[in-house]
């Protein structure tokens, strides 16, 4: 049953409804346990596949006060016919095994509720172990460090050479203080900081990739590329084919015209199924036409849609997400509101 937790503390169950693992429960004489009988499921939470969903209302209240009365109930409910059976058999569920309040192999300081609320906890799970790298902590490069640090990931590898200064903080997700800013810290730091509150393995460079580093990027499973175009950004992309390392590069072209802004976000992907558009898709060069994708203008709600592009086309890749088109190369133009796939693979 999804646990729902504020600060730690356990909220009242939300409902009555208990998902059940193993054959169907039986009154003493036999007959299946029918009163408590609500359908069939077929789901797996950490190994344990649910095959039963039980629905048993409290009486006389219609809701449970807490997760020790609703689990009570269906202990008493599920192992009471095998007691009355056999009184002195040994059949007490209530084994009161040691559980650990830190889950040593989990990269978060606590609990990932959300996944168990929506039943997805195996779903989540499939990124965990991975190794990320983001390179570059500007507007884009800071919403796809939120978005990717709450994934199981194992380790998050951020590098920028930059400090995080006042102009940062109005692209950037979240609240810097003033005296954060007074600070002067790397990017990096400043960030690495932030999400060391909710998890571990967020490791900070305090540099910017170039070709005396970027061996660092070979035992990545995958690599965000938020830095501006130049001579190294095709470095690290010829590297990244080379060593068969999957990677989106993330870019914006926003302009005032009007009195209004306009202009497209990118997205493109490079897998080892396909590298042959590069040429036509990725900017490494600042002006031109593929310097379109890199002028200044930078707004937070355009940097966090860039990035949730990028982390939803690296999810995909992971099989998180179905992928129908597998596209690689994605633009959203903002006057139209379109979202536009091509070089598909």
């Amino acid at each position: 049953m999804p646990l729902a937790l504020a600060d730690n503390v356990a909220q009242p169950p939300a409902d009555h409804v208990a998902q059940f693992a193993g054959d169907y429960p039986c009154h003493a004489d036999g007959r299946e346990i029918s009163e408590m009988r609500l359908g069939t499921v077929d789901f797996t939470v950490d190994g344990f596949a649910a095959k039963w969903s039980f629905s048993a209302k409290p009486k006389p209240a219609d809701k449970y006060v807490n997760f020790y009365d609703k689990v009570l109930a269906y202990i008493r409910r599920i192992s009471g016919p095998a007691q009355e059976l056999e009184p002195d058999g040994g059949h007490d569920p209530r084994t009161y095994p040691l559980v650990n309040e830190d889950d040593e192999d989990s990269v978060f300081r606590y609990v990932d509720t959300a996944s168990s609320r929506a039943e997805i906890v195996s779903v989540s799970k499939k990124l965990k172990g991975h190794r990320v790298a983001i390179l570059g902590l500007g507007g884009t490069g800071g919403y796809i460090l939120d978005l990717v640090a709450k994934t199981h990931v194992e380790e998050i590898h951020i590098f920028d050479g930059d400090v995080f200064s006042q102009h940062n903080a109005f692209r950037a997700p979240g609240a810097a203080a003033g005296a954060e800013l007074a600070e002067k810290l790397p990017k990096v730091a400043y960030f690495a900081r932030i999400y060391d509150r909710m998890r571990r393995g967020v490791i900070p460079h305090p540099e910017f990739i170039s070709a005396d580093n970027m061996a660092s990027l070979d035992t990545m499973n995958f690599v965000f590329m938020a830095m501006e175009a130049g001579e190294v950004k095709r470095l690290v992309v010829e590297r990244l084919i080379s060593k068969g390392i999957p990677f989106v590069d993330v870019g914006m072209g926003v302009y005032l015209a009007n009195d209004m802004l306009g202009g497209t976000l990118r997205v493109t992907t490079v897998t080892a199924a396909k590298h042959d558009h590069l040429s036509d898709r990725m900017p490494f060069s600042n002006g031109g036409i593929k310097g379109e994708y890199d002028k200044n203008i930078q707004i937070a709600e355009l940097n966090a849609m860039n990035a949730a592009l990028a982390v939803i086309r690296w999810k995909k890749l992971f099989g998180v997400y179905p992928d129908f088109s597998n596209e690689h190369y994605s633009t959203y133009v903002i006057g139209r509101n379109d979202v536009n796939n091509e070089d598909e693979a």
